[in-house]
């Protein structure tokens, strides 16, 4: 377990949500496993996790050109939102991760830029008990192109007021990290922090 660092000129936070606070990637497996299944379409979690971090609806359209299939994006990603919602037990936070929100919660402004839907980042966030510790919450359903493109991370920065240089990113997985190089951000790789 390692003790996350924020340099001393760093003057703002932005953190990712699922893998990055809370401990809900397992949970978006099995319910993209489920949609998946209910579809009568091919399972393939490797497809699924390496994508992780990008907006649920374009995950549907590479997962219909990668496997020649016609799932209807919409349908697909309300099946599993219902299947995630139903299972709030499960959300666990990051400790390490979370440590960092409530070490700088009074000295540094801090926000979420998520690629998840607004419903289930505000209750992910609730049920670990730190929503009320951001001034910004971004996600899929703000109009913002997703991540890999740096423009969530940037409309967080301004929004909370520091330059994008001055931010530290925190993120799990390769597409956020990459969005936060691109902002011109320092990006912090959480996996393997707990």
């Amino acid at each position: 377990m390692r003790v996350i660092e924020v340099p001393s000129h760093i003057r703002g936070l932005i953190f990712d949500c699922d893998g990055t606070l809370v401990d809900s990637m397992p949970l978006h497996m099995k319910a993209w496993e489920h949609a998946i299944v209910k579809a009568r379409a091919v399972w393939n979690y490797d497809f699924f996790f390496s994508k992780k971090g990008m907006e649920e609806r374009e995950i549907v359209d590479l997962y219909n050109r990668e496997f020649s299939m016609t799932l209807d994006r919409v349908a697909t990603v309300h099946a599993k939102h219902m299947f995630f919602r139903e299972h709030p037990s499960e959300f666990k936070p990051i400790k390490n991760v979370v440590d960092v929100v409530w070490r700088y919660k009074d000295n540094l402004p801090m926000a979420v830029a998520s690629g998840s839907t607004r419903q289930n980042v505000l209750m992910e966030l609730e049920t670990i008990g730190i929503k009320h510790l951001f001034s910004t919450i971004l996600t899929a359903d703000d109009d913002i192109k997703p991540k890999p493109a740096p423009d969530i991370f940037l409309e967080a920065a301004r929004r909370i007021k520091v330059a994008p240089h001055l931010c530290q990113v925190f993120e799990d997985g390769e597409l956020g990290l990459d969005a936060a190089r691109r902002a011109g951000m320092l990006s912090t790789d959480v996996r393997g922090v707990d």
